[in-house]
């Protein structure tokens, strides 16, 4: 037997002074697998476990106990140990056989080892409080510890593990391969195993970390206990250790503890099933996706301790503070909007009107359905997906293109009381993938190109086709039902509605469906209240990995009717929208809709004949586009026909939001849309819209720091949180004018959450009950917001923060018809200020602009280090506007260190 030896110095990121060995006295132990009555006995020698520990305090709020995995060592968590939530001590134990702890001669069992971590804690006095952080197959012997010491467990952090093997999963491929005789004595005689699993991660770590992780295992002798250690891992029924491992993940199930769980999705171990099935056994599970993190996740969040400290603090489910948080949907004081009981449901315009035989939606080449229809549709095909199974608050993702069908799909899921779910086309297979996979799905709907893309994807649940299949195509997509045949079953079982005697309760409002709560809106699905999840909805990914955004029917009734109220929305409008998700609500509006024949994905495509088109077919009165569409429109223009341009004078009513719009775009698009007034709402996924500007104000406005956006809407709260000189946490709010800082928002229609990213909606929610939109800006004298930028694109200079779309502005004046991105070269606190040309008159052979260029951008930005030209500026997939400065930022630091 090798003996422990303490942690060698000069390891990177380690203290040394954090190593201490611990004595355990020889004992008979028997080891007993949680709650069951199986026992093993094990006489155990003298043993000594190799523990980082930040140290006794006296003081201490209580103790993080750090369990590793295989192969790595207590190594892997250097960084909480150097970073420990404020008043807690932090202990990393090595397993027996592992890093520097003894190796006993004998295999150890999950039992005995469950056991170990018991009389560990037992030999350091440790009384509690105690919260347990786990990442592989330390995640089951921690929760193993958990169960067997609940009088001491406040709280069980889990990264990237797995308890159980859901249904259907044969478990890691991995590590079944390393699991057969052959392949295991493989990991023991070489570092095949260890090796393989520091490559897990994104990026590559460096050398010398790697090498670290190493460093206990240089020998076959050393690595006999990893290769045991993946031997003990009871894939079949009859394996030894399979007992325990059952009664620890069914135990789990009466943990009741605040839980968090940080994962990596890029994990080629660990997948979606097996963190669904945690969050199965752990409903109380805080959740945080780290989308770039992979199977080593303590390495590839290196913020996870920060998450960790916050979870711990509160205020959201944490150890010391209970859930008590601020509902978002009720601004300060009495507002129009704040109270949505009220508010009609999404389904009412619909159902009020059920007899209209006119065009409720239009497609372009002539195809529409009527009001009626659509209604019938709707309601017989939400029928056939209750019928079909699914159930209140069940996730149903969308994978159809902008159609008719699209808009049946959406309002038949919300009849039956589930939730959409929808992300961008332009994200790509993979971004597309990623994002629906973390929203949870219980079912989809798709065409036939979505259901063979699911595969690929990797999409759970069950599969519905938009069209009938034949059986051959039917057994190739996995469709259960089509939405044909979904109407059909609904039209034989029907939802009850309103009015319906059969089946209603004695004594029940005659005006109420059988099973509906009292005091529940006529128009709503049964069972189905304001508070139910309506809607995840993702963001385009222009600043980072999309993010699902959540929505309560609550918010999106606000939403709806804030748009319609803003905009003087009426049943007599028609409204084209460019931006599809925009359309989709047209039928919740009470408004006719079509979308123009485009690429949704290349919203810049949008054509002026395709959009007067549009507006021909529905007899627009309202249109709303992006600003890429709208350059192009304006660029098409002169190809429209004499009908065309008399169906686009027609037009009352002009939006373009996604991005800052030029007055001069507005102006010039005043030859096209002669009788419409020029909106440019601002707002996101997360809150659309906050504030609201026509031209006529923009050119009142005048010339400024950045995009003057307008006034809140009414109901809406805009406040400024000032910027500090390097990131902190947010400041209060300034009620001083033109202080530059992030830009906060209160809204009944402001989002409920961020799906699956815990820590995410708690930076967001630093001001409880407001959202933190991420835009840096100010307000002037007269309450109006000017947009500055992204608080991830504010240039940190030795001068203070510079914020980039001002500078922009100047630039764009400067060399007309370039476009400009200005970035930050650096590190931050010293950064540079860089402005990137493209298009226009800029081209040059070298990556320099040429000299004429170049003193015109220095004539408005004197302190600009370089002006460099770029062939294109890359933007965001949903509107072709946003420029990623992120991007900008790396290729301009490349090109200037002579990359």
């Amino acid at each position: 037997m090798r003996r422990a030896q303490l942690a060698p110095a000069g390891l990177p990121g380690l203290d040394p002074g954090w190593s201490r060995l611990v004595d355990l006295e020889a004992t008979t132990a028997t080891a007993t697998s949680v709650d069951t009555a199986t026992t093993a006995t094990d006489a155990d020698a003298p043993r000594t476990f190799q523990v980082l520990d930040t140290g006794y305090n006296p003081d201490s709020h209580g103790t993080l106990l750090c369990v590793h995995g295989n192969p790595t060592w207590s190594y892997l968590w250097r960084r909480l140990l150097a970073a420990p939530p404020p008043g807690w001590r932090v202990i990393a134990p090595d397993h027996f056989g592992m890093g520097f702890s003894d190796r006993p001669a004998k295999p150890r069992t999950l039992a005995q080892r469950v056991d170990d971590l018991g009389r560990l804690t037992a030999a350091l006095n440790l009384t509690g409080p105690v919260v347990t952080v786990a990442h592989d197959w330390g995640g089951i012997l921690s929760l193993g510890w958990a169960l067997r010491h609940r009088d001491q467990l406040a709280g069980v952090v889990l990264t990237n593990t797995a308890v159980h093997q859901p249904a259907g999963s044969a478990g890691p491929a991995l590590i079944r391969l390393a699991h057969q005789p052959l392949l295991n004595e493989l990991v023991r005689r070489t570092p095949l195993f260890v090796s393989t699993t520091t490559s897990l991660t994104w990026p590559r770590l460096p050398a010398d970390v790697r090498e670290a992780f190493a460093a206990p295992y240089p020998d076959a002798m050393s690595r006999a206990a990893v290769a045991e250690f993946v031997a003990d891992i009871p894939f079949q029924p009859g394996h030894p250790s399979r007992p325990v491992v059952d009664a620890i993940a069914e135990g789990i199930r009466d943990l009741d503890v605040p839980a968090l769980i940080m994962w990596g999705p890029r994990d080629p171990v660990f997948g979606e099933e097996h963190l669904r099935d945690l969050r199965e056994r752990l409903p109380q599970a805080k959740l945080h996706r780290f989308e770039r993190a992979s199977h080593l996740l303590p390495e590839d969040a290196p913020q996870y301790p920060e998450v960790i400290a916050g979870w711990i603090a509160g205020p959201d489910g944490g150890p010391q503070a209970p859930a008590q948080r601020e509902s978002q949907a009720q601004p300060e004081g009495q507002t129009p909007y704040a109270d949505t009981t009220e508010l009609p449901s999404v389904l009412e315009a619909l159902d009020a009107r059920a007899a209209d035989a006119s065009p409720a939606v239009v497609e372009v080449g002539g195809r529409s359905i009527s009001w009626a229809e659509l209604h019938r549709r709707v309601t017989d095909i939400g029928a056939g997906l209750a019928h079909a199974g699914v159930t209140r608050g069940d996730r149903v993702a969308l994978l159809v293109e902008p159609s008719i069908e699209l808009t049946v799909a959406l309002y038949a899921v919300w009849r039956a009381g589930a939730v959409i779910v929808v992300a961008d086309k332009g994200l790509g297979l993979r971004g597309m993938g990623r994002a629906l996979r973390s929203a949870r799905l219980d079912h989809l709907i798709a065409d036939t190109p979505g259901l063979l893309a699911a595969g690929p994807m990797r999409l759970p649940g069950t599969r519905f086709s938009v069209r009938r299949q034949s059986v051959t195509l039917r057994r190739l997509t996995g469709a259960a039902r089509s939405l044909p045949e979904l109407a059909e079953d609904g039209a034989a079982h029907p939802l009850p509605g309103p009015g319906q005697a059969p089946g209603q309760d004695p004594g029940q409002d005659p005006g109420q469906a059988p099973g509906q709560d009292p005091g529940q809106d006529p128009g709503q699905t049964p069972g189905q209240s304001l508070d139910d999840s309506a809607a995840v909805l993702f963001t385009s990914g222009a600043t980072g990995p999309a993010k699902g955004v959540h929505y309560r029917h609550r918010q999106v009734r606000a939403q709806l009717a804030l748009i319609r109220a803003a905009y003087g929305l009426t049943g007599d409008d028609r409204i084209v929208a460019a931006f599809a998700p925009f359309a989709l609500y047209g039928p919740a509006l009470g408004i006719p809709s079509a979308v123009p024949d485009t690429d949704v994905t290349q919203p810049a495509t949008l054509t002026a004949a395709a959009l007067a088109d549009a507006a021909i077919g529905i007899g627009a009165t309202v249109v709303f586009a992006s600003p890429a569409a709208l350059r192009n429109v304006l660029a098409t223009a002169a190809q429209t026909t004499g009908p065309q341009r008399a169906a686009l004078g027609a037009v009352r009513l002009l939006m373009s939001a996604g991005a800052p719009v030029p007055a001069a775009l507005l102006r010039d698009l005043a030859a096209l849309l002669p009788n419409a007034e020029m909106h440019t709402p601002y707002g996101m996924t997360e809150a659309l819209p906050v504030t609201d500007i026509t031209l006529a104000q923009i050119e009142a406005a005048g010339v400024g720091d950045g995009v003057c956006v307008g006034q809140p809407l009414p109901g809406v709260q805009v406040r400024i949180s000032p910027l500090t000189e390097i990131d902190s946490p947010p400041r209060d709010f300034t009620d001083l004018p033109m202080v530059t800082g992030e830009i906060w928002v209160r809204a009944a229609h402001v989002k409920d959450s961020y799906d699956s990213l815990w820590w995410t909606d708690q930076l967001s929610a630093a001001h409880p009950g407001w959202h933190r939109t991420g835009d840096v800006g100010q307000l002037d004298d007269d309450g109006r917001l000017w947009i500055q930028g992204r608080a991830v694109h504010v240039i940190r200079t030795a001068q203070g923060p510079v914020t980039p779309v001002g500078i922009e502005q100047r630039v764009h004046a400067a060399v007309p018809g370039a476009d400009c991105a200005v970035v930050g070269v650096g590190p931050v606190g010293i950064q540079h200020v860089v402005v990137v040309l493209a298009g226009g008159r800029v081209r040059h052979r070298d990556v320099l602009a040429a000299a004429d260029v170049t003193d015109a951008v220095r004539s408005v930005v004197p302190d600009a280090a370089a002006v460099l030209v770029k062939d294109t500026l890359p933007v965001d997939i949903r509107h072709n506007s946003k420029i990623d400065r992120v991007a900008v930022a790396a290729w301009a630091t490349d090109m200037l260190a002579g990359g």
